[in-house]
């Protein structure tokens, strides 16, 4: 397995030499310069002395060569114009850990063009295609492995013996998919170690800390590179039945007691301490659209119905075909409106599914649910509660895949609202939370598969929850999360709503003004053609009982034999020693036992005598003027995605891979315990004065200073909530101006203007 590689170049061509970990094992592959992408393979295996000698020789043959950069991986080859560019990894950061395989995110990016000419200027055409698609920052939220297949789920890699190569990724998930099209193309395709399939999403771990007994929390995001882009750009489905922020999440529950996948000495069986759980959102797979310029709230438009539905056929035909029967909707959109928006689109989903499910038998039909979440929460229903309920039911019939039996996961639970972000995140972190019991207790961890809200575990998976769903949020909306799981709880600080009116004002200033040109920026980098959804459905057959029929009775995986290395162990194997365990890598034991990574430990408290139960699953009270964690990993992501990778720290408890080629441009070494307030203190003093002044504004905003008129002011406000003749009168007054204002608009703004009503 290569993950080290050198950029030799000569005046025809380039060389690249790759090595693994123990530098052991070389090979070269050769790229030359000219319009289109040639590439030469070569199959023999080197040494190091071989590969000096071959250098040697080379140098003699093309009078000269020289070392470009040292790098971790080749990401694929774009052409604009002319010549076409070559993009390398320059700085990786391991972010997980799972089963022996390490999983890196791209901390930086280098592009080289491939021209014969060291002063290539290629016009203001490639100019401007060339600024286009930098606007795709590879430095986020982008994610690698050079062994496990990240583009499948975690029952795929361990249930298939199809090889680790290009033939065999998903090529859904996989984002340089357009950057390998001249890889495709080739009639000999490289070796799978030259190959990165990169995914686009959200890759989290933390530890769970059971009485000194370890368990890996995993959460991965996969992202679909079919209808792409920005909030408003991008809505509903196309012609082909994709949907707009199609995600796959990815629940990894394991136990640390044996690392690897499979074990030679058991004649390869599967590790039976792994256990792994799917959840999808998606846009509502109808034609409808939003117009960006028209306003904060625009009117939705959906196109001239199909009386088949073909296009929602085409999805959930897809669904079924890639995960099976039984398919679960949770549509969360609101169904109460003065002036109909979102329940046009109620209606018209609710039509779509009851016309495909007269063509299905009444086992694999499609189970739709749909409440009004929105409405819900602010009648002070139990939301979580409804949650659970609908979450119990759904994972009992969709299940899990468990590794020891090889019990497997059948169906997927499909939740949406309009935007597929709040809303929709809030739900999948309660089915998570419900799924997350379901799997401690397969493991053997918990007694009954059931826990308890504000334990430690739980907080751990909800903060890894808010990470994952701001993530997802900044890439498709411009804006963090607006409504938390602590909206719907009830527990969320008072002065968190100043900070939901600021991601407001974010999300539409991203909208309205910068997501046409990161809409162009996707659609170049994926190799994807912007036009307008057609309405000509004649080449689409129309869904009968046939259509579906294959689609539902196809099993998720097909090979179900576990005779030979499965798909994530195989390419590991060889030299799994020397990766994982990594003996030649010199580091401190302090950076090599490095604490970064977020725990069940960092809630316990600093006097242990305030905690008599030290049970992660034990329900712990926290008083409601603290906040729920001691820390705030959501900034920790965001703040350090624009700090220097090399101040970054290894979020797995290992050495950070960016020094290993001591490309350090500081040259400075930072430790692995450094407080990340220190290090956003650093970039801090990078900034410009107006920078900083926007930045206190902004701090300002979210922790505001309020004295104690202003909060008696806001408790008088809150009073009218909780009284019972006011009820009826504060219902009331939601219908009337439920279009104007809403709980996303700012709690104080609610209240004024009920209390001036009232007043009237």
């Amino acid at each position: 397995m290569l993950d080290k590689f050198t950029l030799y170049e000569t005046k025809a061509s380039f060389i690249i030499v790759g090595s693994n970990q123990s530098q052991d094992y070389y090979k070269l592959i050769k790229l030359s310069k000219s319009l289109d992408v040639e590439i030469q393979d070569d199959d023999n295996v080197y040494t190091l002395k071989d590969v000096n000698q071959l250098l040697k020789l080379i140098e003699i043959e093309s009078n000269g060569v020289s070392k470009v950069h040292n790098f971790y991986g080749v990401l694929g080859f774009i052409k604009f114009t002319k010549f076409p560019y070559l993009i390398l990894v320059t700085k990786r950061s391991p972010v997980c850990l799972l089963g022996g395989h390490y999983i890196y995110h791209v901390d930086d990016t280098l592009m080289i063009n491939m021209s014969p000419k060291k002063s290539f200027l290629g016009g203001k055409l490639e100019s401007k295609l060339l600024n286009t698609f930098k606007q795709v920052d590879l430095s986020k939220n982008f994610y690698f492995s050079y062994s496990y297949d990240l583009t499948c789920s975690l029952q795929s890699n361990l249930s298939s013996t199809l090889p680790f190569n290009l033939n065999n990724f998903n090529h859904r998930f996989m984002w340089n998919h357009h950057l390998l099209t001249p890889i495709f193309k080739s009639r000999r395709l490289p070796k799978s170690s030259w190959i990165l399939p990169l995914i686009h999403g959200f890759v989290d771990q933390s530890k769970l800390i059971v009485f000194g007994r370890v368990i890996y929390v995993t959460l991965i995001a996969r992202r679909s590179r079919h209808f792409a882009g920005a909030r408003y750009l991008k809505r509903g489905a196309n012609d082909s039945g994709e949907v707009a922020n199609e995600v796959e999440s990815e629940q990894i529950v394991s136990d640390t007691l044996t690392t690897p996948f499979t074990s030679k000495s058991s004649n390869y069986q599967i590790n039976p301490n792994f256990t792994s759980f799917l959840q999808y959102r998606g846009s509502i797979p109808l034609s409808w659209s939003q117009d960006p310029q028209m306003g904060i709230k625009p009117m939705i438009n959906i196109a001239p119905v199909d009386p088949y539905y073909r296009t929602a056929a085409k999805h959930f035909k897809n669904l079924f075909e890639r995960y099976g029967a039984q398919v679960f909707v949770l549509n969360l959109v609101k169904c109460r409106e003065r002036v109909p928006r979102e329940s046009k689109l109620l209606q018209s989903y609710d039509e779509c599914i009851q016309h495909l499910n007269q063509f299905l038998d009444d086992d694999n039909r499609i189970r739709a649910v749909s409440w009004d979440m929105s409405r819900a929460s602010k009648s002070n229903q139990d939301v979580i509660g409804f949650l659970e309920t609908f979450a119990e039911h759904s994972i009992q019939s969709t299940g899990f895949y468990q590794s020891k039996n090889n019990n497997r996961q059948s169906g997927i639970i499909r939740t949406n609202c309009v935007d597929c972000l709040d809303r929709t995140n809030a739900a999948q972190f309660v089915i998570g939370k419900v799924a997350f019991t379901y799997q401690l207790h397969a493991l053997g961890i918990i007694e009954k598969p059931t826990l308890a809200h504000d334990t430690d575990a739980v907080n751990m998976l909800t903060e890894m929850y808010h990470d994952h769903g701001d993530t997802i949020a900044l890439q498709y909306g411009g804006s963090a999360l607006v409504n938390r799981v602590e909206t719907y709880r009830k527990i969320n600080q008072w002065n968190s709503h100043s900070r939901d009116v600021v991601e407001n004002i974010k999300r539409y200033y991203a909208n309205s003004l910068l997501d046409a040109d990161k809409q162009a920026a996707i659609d170049l980098f994926l190799g994807q053609t912007s036009h307008p959804t057609s309405l000509e459905f004649s080449s689409t057959s129309i869904p009968t009982k046939e259509y579906f029929k294959e689609g539902v009775t196809q099993s998720l995986v097909d090979d179900d034999s576990n005779q030979s290395l499965t798909k994530a162990e195989a390419h590991l194997n060889h030299d799994y020693w020397q990766h994982f365990y990594r003996p030649r890598l010199f580091t401190s034991l302090e950076r090599h036992f490095s604490t970064n990574m977020n725990s069940t430990l960092k809630y316990l408290p600093r006097n242990l005598k305030n905690r008599k139960n030290m049970s992660p699953f034990h329900t712990v009270k926290t008083p409601p003027s603290t906040p729920t964690r001691p820390f705030a990993p959501v900034k920790r992501w965001m703040s350090l995605q624009s700090i220097p990778s090399t101040r970054r720290n290894s979020s797995i408890g290992t050495i950070s891979e960016v020094d290993s080629f001591a490309n350090n441009e500081d040259g400075k070494d930072y430790e692995s315990s450094i407080d990340v307030e220190e290090m956003i203190k650093e970039r801090m003093q990078d900034l410009g004065i107006d920078q900083l002044d926007l930045l206190d504004a902004v701090e300002r905003t979210n922790n505001p200073d309020v004295g104690n008129s202003e909060v008696n002011v806001y408790q008088h406000y809150a009073d009218y909530d909780y009284m019972n003749h006011e009820k009826d009168a504060l219902d009331s007054y939601q219908d009337q101006f439920d279009d104007q204002f809403s709980l996303e608009d700012g709690i104080e703004d609610y209240y004024r203007q009920y209390l001036l009503s009232v007043d009237n």
